[in-house]
């Protein structure tokens, strides 16, 4: 089996990140058994690691020049790992790939988090030891769990993340091998050349992207995502939607545009529209100087970032589209649901992320190799950088205490701003009457819909500035406490308010 990326990437340290990977000069048995364990167990779904056998390391870095490791010893070392692997509990095997590179040999192994979680490992190889310990990766450390963190990693063993898990209702023809060896030849992996003649089964094991047991080989929902031409078959509304408009909220135009088809496609078609139809540069010249001052209305690369986290982090089991909303004063891109818990309300306002749990390991790992996406926790990093070098205004994150939705919110270069300064248009209630707490908001919907009983959630979206979710929700919490009720059909009904409860 090969692994699904190239040595040279996992030496650059730019796709996969250093605490992902772990050096090894020669290979040693108990450190490196300790190890496997940790990646396996993959406590904060990095996607697991890799081992490279053959570099000497420092502060976790590799120490050129490479070492390498003698041709009598490949053998010897890859039965060792095959022996030692074995003493794993629950069974687990990493992949093993012996490749050269700048004359030499190397060992990479590769191991994934394991579907059978918690694995232990022994804490010795005394033969009279018979303690287990369930290793973790702490940073780029292997360690011991504590009370609490093995607590979680028991949490852990029966819930797999949805973009891993097996997907029942599609079959082997859903995965384009076209869009496979595009992928595999992007990225360089040693896989590519293989897709051209080896068995198409074979290749989607070696990448992880079917679950493949003898009698039962179907696609995991990574797979068909990244690899089948239509992935919003299999997980509804896994879209991109662009919304302009042109005159506010307010206004009579709206401009859509949808892209589909395999995520990483659609990101990429996505932000080609929106550098070639919304990002405009203005160059303002000075009588007293040569140089000229030049900006954009908004810096692309704090777009690229913010779209590509919400693509990343977005739940493709929810049929919610991924939102662009462009007004005339600020970007607004919307993704449900929030962020984890351990991301903070006052964290995103400081912009001090530190999220402890990635809700889409694979889909990271598959972003990160096509340089879609940065490394851990530095999204916000590189949006605020982007704006900043362009002199535009801090950006704004926002989710609510459920973590229901997230917004970026990145505003328009003064440069760009009308000179008479107005608000963007929007209905004189909604601008007076702007709801900021969930009661309040439920009651200028209310006052709208008793005016105006045929308005259509979208008009009400627009009215009051909130998303698709939050106006289905407020809607829909009012109709189960009765003072909302509906009358007639979706299309053609109207809205009756109940007498007195206005």
């Amino acid at each position: 089996m090969a692994i699904p990326t190239n040595i040279k990437t996992l030496l650059s340290g730019n796709v996969v990140e250093w605490a992902r990977i772990e050096f090894k000069e020669t290979w040693d048995a108990e450190a490196s058994l300790k190890t496997v364990c940790a990646f396996a167990n993959d406590l904060d779904n990095w996607g697991g690691g890799y081992i490279v056998i053959g570099v000497e390391e420092s502060d976790g870095q590799p120490v050129y020049p490479l070492k390498g490791v003698a041709a009598d010893k490949i053998d010897a070392y890859q039965k060792s790992i095959l022996a030692k692997c074995k003493l794993l509990r629950p069974a687990y095997m990493p992949i093993v790939e012996v490749v050269d590179y700048e004359s030499k040999k190397f060992i990479v192994l590769w191991c994934p988090g394991g579907d059978n979680r918690p694995y232990s490992s022994p804490k010795t190889m005394a033969k009279n030891n018979k303690e287990r310990i369930h290793y973790i990766r702490k940073a780029s450390s292997t360690v011991e769990p504590s009370d609490d963190e093995e607590k979680d990693l028991f949490n852990l063993a029966n819930r797999v993340p949805f973009d891993d898990r097996v997907n029942h209702q599609a079959e082997m023809s859903d995965l384009n091998i076209t869009l496979i060896q595009n992928y595999l030849k992007e990225v360089k992996s040693s896989l590519y050349e293989k897709s051209k003649t080896g068995d198409f089964i074979e290749v989607c094991s070696d990448m992880n992207i079917i679950s493949n047991l003898p009698e039962y080989t179907k696609p995991k929902n990574v797979g068909l995502m990244f690899f089948s031409m239509e992935p919003d078959k299999f997980f509804p509304y896994t879209q991109i939607d662009v919304v302009q408009f042109p005159d506010g909220l307010g206004g009579n135009d709206i401009i859509e545009q949808t892209f589909k088809g395999p995520i990483h496609q659609q990101l990429r078609d996505a932000l080609q529209y929106i550098r070639n139809t919304i990002i405009t540069e203005k160059v303002v010249k000075h009588p007293d100087r040569a140089e000229a001052d030049r900006f954009f209305n908004y810096p692309f690369a704090a777009v690229e970032e913010a779209l590509s986290n919400a693509v990343y982090h977005r739940a493709y089991d929810e049929r919610e589209p991924i939102e662009v909303r462009v007004e005339k004063d600020r970007i607004e891109i919307v993704s449900f649901p929030g962020p984890d818990r351990s991301v903070t309300i006052e964290g995103l306002k400081n912009y001090r992320v530190s999220n402890r749990r990635y809700r889409n390991r694979r889909i990271g790992d598959f972003l990160k190799e096509l340089h879609l996406t940065e490394g851990r926790n530095t999204g916000f990093k590189k949006i605020l950088d982007a704006l900043e070098a362009n002199g535009s205004p801090k950006p704004e994150f926002e989710t609510d205490e459920t973590r229901s939705y997230f917004i970026s919110r990145l505003f328009i270069h003064e440069g760009f701003v009308e000179l008479s300064h107005e608000e963007p248009k929007r209905s004189q209630k909604g601008a007076e009457k702007e709801p900021k707490k969930e009661t309040e908001r439920k009651q200028v919907i209310l006052e709208l819909l008793a005016e105006n009983p045929t308005m259509t959630q979208r008009k009400l979206m627009e009215e009051l500035g909130l998303s698709r979710k939050q106006i289905q929700k407020d809607i829909k919490e009012l109709q189960e406490e009765g003072i909302l009720g509906r009358e007639g059909s979706n299309r053609n009904g109207r809205w009756i308010v109940k007498e007195g409860e206005n």
